[in-house]
């Protein structure tokens, strides 16, 4: 059920999220929230999660906290613990882009923020419920496990490999720009880094370079499990991805050959 509430039953209500268990995302910044909408904040509290917007029809809070809370499950499924979200639905994209304190979120239906997840209604709108589910799912995994010290194929990948999990959509499907590039012959020579992220005016090659991190760690959980697939990111966030990796029996140079093998036999 949504309610408007004033601002110090904002900050009560997020402080009351953050009571779960030391598994749970961090809390987000309560002060800059508590001064940031004040009376025109309308608040939903789904069974785990908390869902805060600003001039955001109370339909779509009411589907993100149901949505958020499944998210929730998904990621604890993997990563164990209980975890509890909190979304934030500002009124615009360039309230989105100011209170994620970047200059555009062009194209980004959602983005982890510290203990947050930040909803960009006009492109949020614009995906299927499925999509909706695994954009969720995909920034909520970012704020519980975390992205320090990774490279950005692993942290990308992970929240990914979360997200897709348990979505049902054929790999072809969900990897459709990169199941066309394979079929030409062109196979990936080694995994995405920052500038394959960065391309924002390229949505095919973008796209890919989720997917590819993506079937790094789908490889890896398939052949490893997915125990392994966890415990190799929390080695790589404490000595790094090379040291990780190494404990495993594997250098990047044999993760990359075995992961572009992996591509054509999954995607040719």
């Amino acid at each position: 059920m949504s309610v408007r509430v004033n601002r110090r039953a904002v900050l009560a209500a997020l402080l009351l999220a953050g009571t779960a268990t030391a598994a749970a995302p961090i809390l987000p910044d309560v002060a800059g929230l508590h001064a940031l909408w004040g009376d025109e904040a309308m608040v939903v509290r789904g069974e785990s999660s908390f869902v805060v917007g600003h001039h955001a029809p109370a339909e779509l809070l009411g589907d993100l906290a149901r949505r958020a809370d499944a998210a929730g499950r998904r990621v604890a499924a993997v990563l164990g613990g209980r975890v509890r979200p909190v979304v934030l639905v500002p009124a615009s994209t360039p309230e989105a882009a100011g209170l994620a304190g970047v200059a555009s979120v062009d194209g980004l239906a959602a983005m982890a923020d510290g203990g947050r997840v930040i909803v960009v209604p006009e492109f949020f709108a614009r995906l299927t419920p499925t999509g909706r589910d695994v954009v969720l799912t995909h920034e909520l995994t970012h704020v519980a496990a975390g992205t320090g010290g990774l490279p950005i194929w692993l942290y990308e990948g992970f929240a990914d490999y979360v997200a897709y999990r348990d979505a049902g959509l054929p790999l072809r499907v969900a990897a459709a720009e990169l199941a066309a590039e394979v079929r030409a012959g062109r196979v990936p020579r080694r995994l995405p880094g920052p500038a394959d992220f960065a391309l924002q005016g390229d949505g095919a090659r973008l796209a890919r370079a989720y997917q590819e991190a993506w079937l790094a760690c789908r490889f890896l959980a398939g052949h490893r499990g997915e125990r392994t697939l966890v415990r190799l990111y929390r080695e790589a966030q404490e000595g790094g991805a090379d040291r990780a990796l190494a404990a495993l029996g594997l250098s990047t140079g044999t993760l990359t050959e075995r992961w572009r093998a992996y591509m054509l036999d999954q995607l040719a």
